[in-house]
């Protein structure tokens, strides 16, 4: 297939994807009148949606259709919902059909000028990552997937915390539409209710002395259908929680979550520029998911148990093993018994 011929699959394939947005049936007829197309064609279409994780329902004589509603992703939606200051540094925005994995789409990319943002969304990834290695899942209309490339100048103060920062950022997003009780589990998880809602990956190109480029990967599940809930939980031992069970007839569009998560990305990176972790650690800390629990860490074939006392400026690990503070930079954590309730955030400070 030639690239032209590609482009216009994939077009094709996202128009009829447009129509069938709204859940309702569409007859082979209809759909093959809109698009121009023989009803061969849009079995094709349909078939080859399929092949890339669309599941799309078909009945006789009453046609196709998608299990529910589906709010697409749309460039023009998320530069409207952008705040004024984000739609003067997000300089490119990408939506794609299909991609590997939008970090890895910015990584490839080249390198924006400092001070500007380039965003990347799609609404299906095939080799989506998560931290260590792990595949990212996020069935068609589910969730979110999203990267956001920066430069900064110089390698900032503390840049060992800045997975910990974006958490903050994160859940100052989702409080702009009422999603409350959000926590922060070291080093790039989100969770509601100790259930897995998000997860964050950065990756980082550049030398210790000049020019750093990062791109954060940022996975949210925004509508999660219930058995891949319970895939995902039986893989990964893991329970999942998502926006909708949250916010229910209230929960915003990806298109406005998009925009809310990069807005806040974007303030946040200009003042971790500046000054790094430490005018969010107390914020960071109000959020914390493993605050004074018994936790195991595992890193490598060793593991060590004791009481998690937070975190330090340069984004390690507090733990309390025999009465005595040791750090650490990286493992896995999982919480020994259920950690306190979570402390009342405390007034922000050096953000909006």
């Amino acid at each position: 297939m030639t690239s032209a011929s590609f482009i216009g699959s994939q077009k094709r394939r996202q128009r009829l994807l447009n129509f069938l947005a709204d859940g309702k049936f569409h007859s082979g007829e209809a759909l093959a009148r809109r698009l121009r197309i023989s009803r061969s064609a849009i079995w094709k279409l349909v078939g080859a949606l399929r092949e890339q994780g669309v599941e799309i329902q078909s009945v006789p004589r009453q046609g196709y259709r998608l299990p529910r509603e589906v709010d697409l992703l749309d460039r023009a939606s998320i530069e409207t919902a952008l705040d004024e200051s984000a739609k003067r540094t997000v300089a490119n925005i990408d939506v794609l059909m299909t991609v590997d994995s939008t970090n890895q789409f910015l990584v490839d990319a080249l390198p924006d000028g400092q001070n500007t943002a380039h965003l990347c969304t799609a609404e299906i990834q095939t080799s989506g990552r998560g931290r260590r290695g792990r595949s990212w899942v996020a069935p068609f209309g589910s969730g979110i997937c999203m990267s956001l490339a920066w430069q900064f100048a110089e390698l900032p103060p503390q840049f060992s915390a800045l997975s910990l920062a974006v958490g903050v950022a994160i859940v100052r997003a989702l409080e702009r539409f009422g999603l409350s009780g959000v926590q922060l589990k070291w080093p790039n998880d989100l969770l509601w209710q100790q259930r897995k809602l998000g997860g964050i990956l950065i990756e980082m190109r550049g030398e210790s002395s000049g020019p750093a480029r990062v791109v954060i990967g940022i996975g949210l599940n925004t509508r999660m259908p219930s058995q891949i809930r319970l895939q995902l939980a039986e893989q990964q031992a893991t329970l999942i929680a998502d926006v909708y069970e949250v916010l229910r007839e209230k929960t915003p569009t990806r298109n406005e979550l998009i925009a809310a998560i990069a807005s806040e990305l974007v303030t946040l990176l200009q003042l971790f520029a500046r000054h790094g972790f430490a005018p969010l650690i107390d914020q960071w800390r109000a959020l914390d998911a493993l605050a004074d629990a018994e936790v195991k860490i595992a890193s490598g074939n060793d593991s060590m148990f004791g009481i998690a006392r937070g975190v330090e400026e340069d984004g390690s690990l507090r733990v309390e093993v025999d009465g005595t503070i040791k750090k650490f930079v990286s493992g896995e954590v999982s919480v020994r018994r259920g950690p306190r309730p979570m402390r009342p955030p405390p007034a922000r400070t050096g953000g909006s």
